[in-house]
């Protein structure tokens, strides 16, 4: 019978950093886990704009380097028909599930479940429960600037959470709900602890022989509160307006994923199971705000930019879809133009023919003195246009992290290449990488 396994994906979680806090006696399982089977180096990227994570999980899913497989925005898999390691073991007769893969497109025929991450559209496996919960968490994720859940979103919540929240974790989502006003970090914890509840309820309801789980709380609460972290030794700090004196986010988002993966090697005491961060972050010296437009589809009708859709992506971005090229060079000048009243860009745009990709790059406070102009036009009020998302804390670094628990620690390669881990599952499952390309 071959066994089952299970594939942590922990996005941009710093296994040197889990370190510092097993040292602290902080992380239990962690510090098991690192002292029984080691952890090794991933190696991805070496251009710094290749590095992102919606860039390395397509290279974890599929094999393939960004030269190769060419995947550059979040979202941007549903263009492509490349191989991943869902349909590549469907193939080969293994049953599969997925919650929340960052970047992956559904090309699964009959998966035990396939849940997207709440940026990439495509098709979802779910029961009608679990595809409300979904669809919820895709409004809150990306309405999260605003802290703005509509109530036919927190309805679908809190139905799904019923069903899906463990009873070991109520007092834990109690907590979480409780401080995430003040602390809104937390919102963050608490959607990564709903999300492992439901891999964890799916994977026992459907046992599929190999089935994913994306995480991204560490990521986000990294980026935004490193500076916070005792694991932190630069010189930068945290505003205190920013996130109170003595509290570390970060800790408190380690400690999360050590109770997720204690749980789910308590729940699955025979399962295989493997770890990989994709890549991880590096403190980022430089003082630089993040924004995000309030309302996007206004925005572009304030400043006149020609639009079919717009579709908001993770923090800074979204997409803007339009009729025709010609409509999209329109929408791209527009954008480009826009400068605040201290000469800096408000906005850097990707013309991808009919689409285009944009980031609100202006990386200062923005308060009521701030304007902007496009051409002669001049606009006011630019801080009601926009909401704070944060204080950037720390910026890529294409070194992930990978353990395996069949692996023996002082046996595990010092680093290897982050493409190669679809063999590695392969390997796992007792199956052959080569085989499973050409079966694909």
């Amino acid at each position: 019978m071959r066994s089952q396994l299970l594939f942590l994906e922990l996005n941009e979680l710093n296994l040197e950093s889990v370190a510092f806090y097993c040292a602290r006696g902080l992380l239990p399982t962690f510090d098991r886990l690192i002292a029984r089977h080691g952890f090794s180096r991933t190696v991805s990227e070496s251009v710094y704009e290749n590095i992102e994570p919606w860039i390395q999980w397509v290279t974890v899913h599929t094999g393939s380097s960004y030269a190769d497989h060419k995947i550059f925005r979040l979202g941007d898999i549903v263009k492509h028909d490349i191989p991943q390691i869902w349909e590549q073991l469907e193939t080969l007769g293994l049953r599969v599930g997925a919650i929340s893969p960052m970047n992956a497109k559904h090309r699964v025929r009959q998966p035990a479940f396939f849940v997207p991450d709440p940026w990439t559209r495509t098709q979802i496996t779910a029961r009608p429960i679990l595809r409300g919960l979904y669809e919820a968490v895709v409004q809150a994720v990306n309405d999260n600037a605003q802290s703005r859940v509509t109530a036919a979103s927190a309805m679908k919540l809190l139905v799904g959470a019923m069903v899906y929240a463990r009873p070991a974790n109520y007092a834990q989502y109690l907590k979480l709900a409780a401080g995430s006003r003040s602390r809104s970090w937390r919102k963050a914890m608490l959607l990564d602890l709903l999300l492992a509840d439901v891999f964890v309820r799916e994977v026992r309801r459907t046992r599929p022989d190999f089935a994913t789980l994306f995480l991204n709380a560490a990521a986000h609460i990294q980026h935004h509160y490193m500076f916070s972290s005792a694991a932190y030794r630069g010189q930068r700090r945290n505003p205190e307006w920013y996130v109170r004196p003595n509290e570390d986010p970060v800790l408190e988002v380690y400690r999360l994923y050590d109770r997720i993966v204690s749980a789910v090697l308590r729940e699955f005491p025979n399962v295989r199971l493997m770890i990989a961060t994709g890549l991880h972050q590096d403190p980022y010296e430089d003082v630089t705000f993040y924004w995000r437009l309030r309302d996007h589809g206004e925005f572009l009708r304030k400043i006149q930019v020609p639009f079919r859709r717009v579709e908001p992506r993770m923090s800074r971005d979204f997409m803007v879809e339009c009729e025709s090229e010609e409509e999209a060079r329109v929408a791209e000048q527009v954008l480009k133009q826009a400068i605040v009243s201290d000469n800096t860009p408000l906005f850097m745009v990707d013309n991808r023919g009919r689409d285009l990709f944009v980031t609100l790059t202006y990386p200062k406070q923005i308060g009521p003195e701030l304007t902007f102009r496009i051409g002669d036009r001049v606009y006011a009020d630019l801080h009601k246009d926009v909401a704070f998302v944060a204080i950037k804390n720390g910026h890529h670094n294409g070194i992930g992290y990978f353990l395996d628990t069949h692996a023996q620690a002082g046996d595990v390669p010092e680093e290897f290449p982050l493409s190669s881990v679809p063999d590695r599952i392969m390997s796992a499952l007792g199956l052959s990488g080569a085989a499973s390309r050409a079966a694909a």
